[in-house]
């Protein structure tokens, strides 16, 4: 996402609008429990991206970033020292890589996006740690999530928690406005001042996603056009949660049943 894209009115969605992205939100966390099983040595990024695209099909839903600005696969699959947006191809996991798979769907009209790190046989110290640090950044992140309350505050509260553990926060990618659209407003900055942005009112649907450099925050692109990767190729590690701000806080609608 681009950070500085033009300013787009935010919506505001009716109280009925939750029970869609609930079911949306259960079949994406069903979805990466269910993987979770197949992640281990010797199968490819291919084989789990074939995977999660029949579960998604079989439960009467469609992958949204299929097809989306020109993607041709359900998941991206980020290895190691990739960033985002990694292309699951033919490369074989091996015991000690650590892997981000991120899955949005498409159920009754109503998106659900989640992403989840997973270690492959026995990942190393920094690694677990580096895990560790992005998903409590981004559950800290949830937390500052009321009405009232600003895109800022989440920034902030991510961006603390991981540079108190000395690790650093990708500028370049950022959370999103979600609901019938895939990608709307606001962004949702991995960084930031409290009491700055947009103010979060109830009825808004988000993502919260913070990405999460064991070395230096910068990134690049590589010629595909799509795989982020660390410049330094220090590890990356990224969790996402997809939430509604209600009238008393926000309701996460991607946690795992597991």
């Amino acid at each position: 996402m681009d950070d500085h894209a033009p300013r787009r009115s935010i919506r505001i969605h009716a109280p009925e609008d939750f029970a869609g992205m609930r079911a949306a939100g259960r079949l994406v966390a069903a979805a990466l429990d269910m993987i979770g099983a197949h992640v281990r040595p010797g199968i490819t990024t291919a084989e789990l991206d074939r995977l999660c695209h029949e579960f998604v099909l079989d439960h009467g839903a469609r992958p949204a970033s299929l097809g989306y600005q020109g993607y041709a696969h359900a998941t991206c699959i980020s290895l190691n020292h990739v960033v985002c947006h990694g292309i699951p191809g033919e490369r074989r996991l091996a015991d000690g890589d650590i892997l981000n798979i991120d899955l949005a769907v498409i159920l009754d009209g109503w998106h659900g996006d989640s992403s989840r790190m997973y270690a492959v046989g026995q990942a190393g110290t920094r690694a677990t740690r580096l895990m560790e640090v992005a998903h409590e950044a981004m559950m800290r992140g949830i937390a500052a999530i009321r009405p009232g309350a600003t895109v800022g505050d989440i920034g902030h509260a991510i961006q603390r928690h991981v540079e108190a553990a000395r690790f650093s926060v990708v500028r370049e990618f950022c959370g999103h406005g979600l609901g019938r659209v895939y990608h709307d407003a606001p962004n949702i900055l991995n960084y930031g001042r409290p009491g700055t942005g947009a103010r979060l009112r109830p009825g808004m649907f988000l993502t919260v996603e913070p990405m999460v450099n064991a070395g230096r925050p910068e990134v690049k692109v590589l010629s595909d056009g799509w795989t982020a990767v660390t410049r330094d190729r220090s590890l990356s590690a990224q969790y996402e949660h997809s939430v509604g701000v209600t009238e008393a806080g926000c309701e996460i609608f991607t946690l795992s049943p597991g």
